[in-house]
């Protein structure tokens, strides 16, 4: 019988405070062998191990960020990086082209991702045909990756029913290799099996030093551990991962341009505010307009929104267009001429090849594509009102009576007129 045995069969004897001494010595000796059991026991894992090391310091970026100087990213450390490049079939990241030949011309290693929309096969494939469209011709370095995070109401089945369509029809048109980016909680609740045994993964888990085992893939080639992350060269948080050389691709041909794809007009969709954010921004990221949204929101003024808000968006929707000559006046931002004309940065950024969407100059020239459905028979465009705003300085600028908008507006007294709030302007009587 060894000495716990003796604790346990003995009787004690003397006082009462020498048992109660004894007993308590007795919880302590016991605490202090499971302790040594537990540590003795074979270290069992909870954490996905990468695929191999070293691993290397990477981040993922979309017009969210903004300009980005990647010679002070690089120096900071940014071996990789992944850029969006589309969403659904109506979005191209307005800074897609601008990321990807300033991170190349510093030497960091490229990966693209597309945000996946689809809700069903059919809009599958037709995103992963807007998405090797938008990269073709561009030398990616790392797998393309898919990202689908955002399920609405559908099932586990046609999640990944969705998925394999869209990574093999992605594969098939580019010839290159997929990798998917999930949350350790899609991983191991949403996506199967056979999806893990055919596809790497890139896996977000914030707040740990290494990754949850999720029970299905045996390691990750991709880890993002935060979404605040700080690196010189890039303005506010960033999306901070490490990497390993296994989610480079082998294939290193510029991707290929597939077919023509003609977008697929997306449902509504509903988007809750987040601290930050701005009707630009939010118009920016749906390839929408600011004013699509005030009016479908009934918004008064477009400069306030609330964190936590419902906002009912109608997503790149199409339309008929004209388009006109804009010339650069000293203080326009792309923002304020899209507001101004009820387009979207995206699109002029587009039509004009503007590379950088943050550096624009007095007296340039630029195209503006103007929706029909926006202009409708009058062609009108929806100003917001500025501090400073009389409604003859702005009858001036878009050539137009202050009787013309006074009455298009409803405006009973013509001297009286609010910053913030919107007006209708009747350029083609």
């Amino acid at each position: 019988m060894n000495c716990i045995s003796c604790l346990y069969g003995h009787k004690f004897e003397g006082d009462g405070d020498l048992e109660k001494k004894t007993i308590k010595k007795f919880y302590i000796i016991s605490f202090i062998l499971l302790l040594i059991q537990l540590l003795c026991i074979p270290n069992v894992s909870l954490a996905l191990a990468p695929a191999s090391t070293p691993t290397y310091l990477g981040m993922d970026v979309s017009a969210w960020q903004g300009y980005i100087n990647y010679e002070q990213a690089r120096d900071s450390g940014i071996e990789y990086v992944y850029i969006k490049a589309t969403e659904g079939t109506w979005y191209k990241d307005s800074y897609l082209q601008y990321n990807y030949e300033n991170a190349k011309k510093e030497g960091i290693k490229v990966g693209v991702y597309h945000f996946v929309r689809a809700t069903d096969v059919a809009s599958a494939k037709a995103e992963a045909r807007y998405f090797a469209n938008a990269i073709s011709g561009l030398e990616i370095d790392c797998k393309l990756a898919m990202d689908f995070e955002e399920f609405g109401n559908l099932s586990n089945q046609e999640i990944n029913t969705i998925s394999f369509a869209f990574l093999e029809e992605t594969e098939r048109i580019t010839g290159k290799d997929m990798v998917i980016y999930s949350n350790t909680n899609d991983a191991i609740n949403v996506f199967n099996q056979e999806i893990a045994n055919k596809y790497p993964l890139w896996v977000a888990n914030y707040g740990v030093q290494e990754p949850y085992d999720n029970g299905k893939w045996s390691n990750w080639v991709g880890f993002q551990y935060t979404s605040m992350g700080r690196i010189n060269g890039v303005n506010g948080y960033v999306d901070l991962n490490r990497f390993t050389r296994e989610i480079l691709l082998t294939q290193k041909e510029p991707t290929p341009i597939p077919e023509p794809v003609s977008p697929i007009e997306p449902e509504e969709t509903t988007y809750t505010v987040r601290k930050g954010d701005t009707l630009s921004q939010i118009a920016l990221d749906y390839n929408t307009t600011v004013n699509s949204i005030a009016t479908l929101n009934n918004i008064q003024n477009p400069n306030l929104i609330y964190i936590g808000q419902k906002l009912l968006i109608q997503v790149g929707k199409q339309s008929n267009s004209r388009e006109m000559i804009y010339t650069v006046k000293r203080g326009d931002t792309l923002s304020q001429i899209a507001l101004d004309y009820d387009t979207t940065v995206n699109s002029i950024v587009t039509l004009n090849n503007i590379q950088n969407p943050n550096l624009i100059f007095t007296g340039q020239k630029i195209k503006i594509r103007i929706s029909d459905d926006s202009l409708h028979d009058c062609g009108h465009i929806i100003y917001r009102i500025k501090w400073g705003d009389t409604l003859s300085s702005i009858a001036q600028k878009y050539g137009v009576s202050v009787q013309s908008i006074a009455t298009s507006n409803n405006i009973q007294n013509q001297n009286l007129i609010y910053a913030g709030n919107l007006l209708r302007i009747c350029r083609y009587p």
